[in-house]
C-alpha cells in the first residue's frame, strides 16, 4: 500500500491511472476505522483495479463546540487495517493542503440539507459536499462508496453528483452494526459502559416504529410521539436531537407514511451524538 499526503501528487497519479484504463474506487473516511469502514472498502475493492481510501478529518463540516479537536484518530492502526483490506493508496492530506488560507469556494445542496442533521448542524453539509467534491477531483474515481448510516449525506452527494454532472457512480452500503444492534460509529468510543448498555435501544425503537406502521399506523405525528415515549423510557439520559420521517430521496418531512419512508433519529448520549435510520416500506 502506498500512502500519499499531497493532493496534487495523488491527482497526477490518478489521471495517469485513468489514462491507462484502470478503474478507480474511492472510500472517503475521517479515519478511526471500524467494521463499517472496512465493509465499504470490501464493497469498493470488488469493483475496481485501484482502491483509494481517504483519511481526512474535515474541519469544515464541524460547527462551533463540536468534537473536531477530540475526534478519535490513530493513523498507524488505520494504515495497518487498510493495508490488510487490500487498499492500494491511503490518502492522508493535512488541512493546509486541502484548504488555502483564503479558501472561498463552497458546494451546497440546500434543498436536501434543511432537515434532519442539517437543522441542528447548519454548516455541516456544506463542508461535506465541498470536501467530497475536492476528493472526487483529486482521486478521479469511477465509483465511490458511502455508508447508509449517514443517509442524508448520501442523498446530498448523489444529488450533487447528478446536478454537477460529476462522472462518479455513488453507491450506498448497508449499515454495519455491533452485536447489540448499535450502528457502528467512530464516536461510539465516547460511550461509557452504562451508555453502551442502553444505546442499542435506538435501533430497537426504529424497529418498533416499523412494527407500528405494519400494524396500520400511518400518522407521522403519532409515530413520532410514541417513539419519543419509548426513548424516554429506555434511554432516559439521552437528549433527542430529532426524530423525523422523511422521503428517502428528497429528505422532505412527511405527514403520513406512504409506500416508502425513512425514519431517521439523532440522540445525544453522554459525549456521543448518535444517528441511525430505518427504511420503512409499506
Amino acid at each position: 500500500m502506498e500512502t500519499i499526503s499531497n493532493p496534487q501528487e495523488l491527482q497526477n497519479l490518478c489521471l495517469m491511472l485513468r489514462a491507462e484504463g484502470k478503474k478507480i474506487g474511492l472510500v472517503p473516511t475521517m479515519g478511526y476505522f471500524h467494521e463499517g469502514h472496512l465493509s465499504l472498502m470490501d464493497a469498493a475493492r470488488k469493483q475496481c483495479d485501484v482502491l483509494i481510501v481517504s483519511l481526512f478529518v474535515n474541519p469544515t463540516q464541524f460547527g462551533e463546540n463540536e468534537d473536531l479537536d477530540a475526534y478519535p484518530h490513530d493513523l498507524e492502526r488505520d494504515s495497518k487495517l487498510a493495508e490488510e483490506r487490500g487498499v492500494d493508496i491511503l490518502f492522508t492530506p493535512v488541512r493546509d493542503d486541502m484548504y488555502f488560507d483564503d479558501h472561498s469556494t463552497w458546494v451546497e445542496v440546500p434543498e436536501l440539507a434543511t432537515n434532519l442533521c442539517g437543522k441542528s448542524r447548519p454548516v455541516h453539509f456544506r463542508g461535506v459536499a465541498t470536501v467530497v467534491t475536492k476528493l472526487f477531483m483529486t482521486a478521479q474515481p469511477h465509483v465511490a462508496v458511502f455508508g447508509q448510516k449517514d443517509w442524508q449525506q448520501l442523498a446530498i452527494i448523489k444529488r450533487m453528483v447528478r446536478d454537477l454532472n460529476i462522472p462518479v457512480d455513488v453507491q450506498g452500503h448497508k449499515i454495519v452494526r455491533e452485536e447489540s444492534g448499535l450502528a457502528m460509529s467512530s464516536r461510539n468510543v465516547y460511550l461509557t459502559e452504562k451508555e453502551k448498555s442502553v444505546a442499542p435501544n435506538i435501533q430497537k425503537g426504529l424497529q418498533k416504529m416499523r412494527d407500528w406502521v405494519a400494524a396500520g399506523e400511518s400518522d407521522v405525528a403519532k409515530l413520532k410521539s410514541d417513539l419519543i415515549e419509548f426513548y424516554t423510557e429506555t434511554i432516559p439520559t439521552a437528549r433527542v436531537d430529532y426524530i423525523e420521517i422523511v422521503h428517502p430521496e428528497n429528505i422532505n418531512i412527511l405527514k403520513n407514511v406512504g409506500e416508502s419512508a425513512l425514519c431517521a433519529v439523532a440522540l445525544q448520549l453522554g459525549n456521543a451524538r448518535l444517528i441511525d435510520n430505518l427504511l420503512i416500506k409499506v
